[in-house]
């Protein structure tokens, strides 16, 4: 009896082991999506987890590759490079603290990997992320459709379990969008939020929803009060994922994805969150929803904050 699996499946490398970029290792593997390449600078450390993930393959039922390496020649033809490299948030810490340390981690790692892997997608996973993958564009030089950020879909996810939460109802049930940057000031559209098709302004109350919106924008800090040593990694390599998989098995996927606007929503030259088809070319084309009044200008607010940030890590970075 044939498999349904193909002989040869693509290349994920995933640069960065730690929480985010380990757990999105396995994430990949056990989906059955590609062989996956996990790459730090920290001798023995990805070595280590792949063997760990390779251990589970007769448990879990798969027969993915998973290689641990220092070595960015061992990432060579990669259909996807995701970046999860950098330091991670601790308490008291915002996004953009993180800004000077991980601009030059960042820029370094996407340089390497297009050496090695030209005609690869990427996706950038990194904090301050909006910033991070307006380095990575600059410094692969790749066209905006083939490089994006992870955000509005992690940020869409809490928005949904939150709602759920609070309703007592399916998570899978509750749709929602949020859009901007990947920070205090994102921009929870709450009118697009539903339940089964039913606006979530007919199930609950206006301070209610204003709490559950604030919620999702204080989402990672929560997490980082909470667990002290470090902030989120099961959702953020969920949400990986899920992107992954829209670009390896081309489902055109609409989802909230930060990408370099070149007059989307009246901004240039900046990286945000906004509705984008993915399939297997990347980023498709860019949904420009019909925001109202306050969402457009909750939305330019979010990219001036960025734009201020890419400025000052352009600074950053010329200074070295």
């Amino acid at each position: 009896m044939s498999s349904s699996i193909p002989c040869h499946l693509p290349l994920v490398t995933i640069i960065g082991a730690g929480r985010v970029g380990s757990t999105l290792a396995q994430r990949i593997a056990e989906k059955n999506l590609a062989d996956v390449v996990l790459l730090d600078i920290v001798e023995g450390m990805p070595q280590g987890l792949a063997l760990d993930l390779m251990e589970a393959r007769g448990i879990e039922i798969h027969n993915r590759q998973i290689i641990g390496t220092n070595n960015y020649a061992d990432t060579a033809g990669s259909e996807i490079v995701v970046i999860t490299a950098g330091l991670p948030r601790k308490p008291g810490m915002s996004r953009d603290d993180l800004l000077r340390t991980n601009a030059k981690i960042v820029v370094e790692a996407a340089k390497n990997a297009i050496a090695h892997s030209p005609n690869a997608i990427f996706i950038v996973v990194t904090n301050p992320l909006d910033v991070m993958t307006y380095l990575a564009w600059q410094a692969t030089g790749l066209p905006r459709k083939r490089i994006m950020g992870m955000a509005g879909v992690l940020d869409s996810a809490r928005f949904e379990t939150f709602i759920a939460l609070e309703l007592g109802v399916l998570p899978a049930d509750v749709k929602a969008m949020v859009l901007g940057s990947h920070g205090d000031l994102m921009v929870p559209l709450s009118r697009y939020a539903t339940v089964n098709g039913i606006p979530i302004t007919e199930l609950l109350d206006a301070a209610t929803i204003d709490r559950l919106v604030e919620r999702t924008r204080n989402g990672g800090a929560e997490i980082v009060e909470l667990i002290q040593t470090g902030g989120a990694f099961f959702a953020p390599a969920s949400a990986t994922s899920l992107m992954v998989e829209s670009i390896l098995l081309n489902q055109s996927r609409l989802l909230p994805i930060a990408t370099y606007l070149q007059g989307e929503y009246g901004l240039n030259d900046v990286v945000i969150g906004v509705p984008c088809r993915l399939g297997c070319g990347g980023i498709e084309s860019i949904l420009e929803l019909n925001l109202s009044d306050s969402e457009r200008e909750a939305l330019q607010t979010s990219a001036k904050s960025v734009r201020k940030n890419i400025e000052r890590s352009q600074e950053i970075l010329a200074a070295n």
